[in-house]
């Protein structure tokens, strides 16, 4: 191994470590709480595992994004795909948003307690009416004097209830389509900011979800993220990391649904002989290995890709697409070898099951990232 793969690896040892320690125990628990508790990003921070690819001079460890992608892998294989996607949304998603378009004042403001844990971050791009067609938001910022005054709502926003920041999509001039969007960075503890109610999900239990309200909120135009009627070009520019660390995620819950099912297959017993015995399980874990390590292999090309700044938007897209889709073969497929059992909450191959679901929905659906190839392919 070169010394960069002995680092990743003495780093997912020590991820590893962390899960099994802080989060197995209690992972019940907050699946049933229905949401993670704050005192765990602030471990997760402390242990260095939050923001990880972020420069040291804003309280990362300046490590390169494989590292904050093992923390999301990890997670995921070990079958905490809510906290996850929390991660995801918190370090790969809003911590990037702030430090590739921010101001210096923002980013000193903002990332070393995202680093720390101190703040969690969310973004809020999805509303009632507007979910894969972003330039559909009816949020509102309007200029009045030094300040910008926010009004509309979200809903489906990840880290919602715990959130101390928000990347939100609003639109400044409503009739100038996708150049009248602008990004904000926006504090939850201003007036007129409420949180709905922690929403309900059929997996990811314990990853809060929340509708947000904006009141008359009034934000300084230092708060302003990037370019005035930028924004969804900046939404576009960030696409790629969201997807692949998606992607990340998928394969690695994929795999860990795989070690669930060779581990029950191989224990329990039918007419006498283990199930793993029989030639249809047997072709069944061999199909979901193969599926495995084809997508891990493309996954492994688009993170050199992103790496170099190549990873363009069709080619994350496919990313997505491809990997989110063998997810839900395979955790279906691991699920089937339990029978009866698969379906029953108390084994945790049915929380892989129903968790891997949202995988092919929030990022972009399978259906628009179907859409973004054909464009770069055939054109509109």
């Amino acid at each position: 191994m070169t010394v960069e793969t002995e680092e990743l690896e003495l780093f997912r040892d020590t991820v590893v470590r962390f899960l099994k320690d802080k989060v197995e125990p209690h992972y019940d628990q907050w699946e049933r709480d229905g949401i993670l508790p704050r005192d765990l990003y602030l471990e997760m921070g402390e242990a260095g595992l939050l923001c990880v690819d972020q420069p040291e001079e804003y309280g990362g460890i300046g490590a390169p994004f494989q590292f904050s992608c093992v923390v999301v892998e990890e997670a995921a294989r070990l079958g905490f795909l809510a906290l996850a996607s929390n991660l995801t949304v918190h370090s790969d998603i809003a911590a990037p948003y702030i430090l590739h378009l921010g101001t210096e004042e923002q980013k000193q403001k903002y990332l070393p307690k995202m680093a720390s844990g101190e703040c969690i971050g969310a973004i809020g791009m999805t509303e009632p009416g507007a979910g894969s067609d972003l330039q559909g938001i009816k949020t509102t910022a309007t200029p009045d004097g030094d300040d910008y005054v926010i009004s509309g709502s979200k809903t489906f926003i990840t880290n919602g209830q715990n959130a101390g920041v928000v990347v939100l999509a609003t639109k400044t001039d409503p009739k100038a389509g996708a150049k009248g969007t602008t990004l904000f960075t926006v504090e939850t503890g201003l007036p007129g900011f409420k949180r709905g109610r922690n929403l309900e999900k059929a997996g990811l239990q314990s990853a809060d979800t929340s509708e947000l309200f904006f009141d008359n909120v009034r934000v300084p135009k230092s708060e302003i993220l990037g370019r005035i009627g930028g924004g969804f070009g900046h939404l576009i520019d960030e696409l790629p990391r969201e997807r692949l660390v998606l992607a990340v995620s998928a394969v690695g819950h994929a795999q860990g649904a795989l070690e669930k099912t060779i581990e029950y297959v191989t224990q329990r017993k039918a007419f006498g002989q283990p199930i793993a015995s029989f030639q249809n399980t047997r072709f069944v874990l061999a199909t979901c290995k193969t599926d495995i390590e084809v997508h891990r292999a493309f996954v492994e090309k688009c993170n050199a890709q992103y790496a170099e700044g190549k990873l363009d938007v069709p080619t994350a897209a496919m990313i997505k697409l491809a990997t989110t889709e063998m997810e839900g073969r395979v955790t279906d497929a691991c699920l089937q070898l339990f029978g009866g059992y698969g379906y029953m909450a108390e084994y945790p191959i049915s929380r892989y099951w129903a968790d891997a679901r949202i995988q092919r929905i929030y990022g972009g659906t399978s259906e628009i990232m179907k859409e973004v190839i054909a464009r770069s392919l055939v054109g509109r």
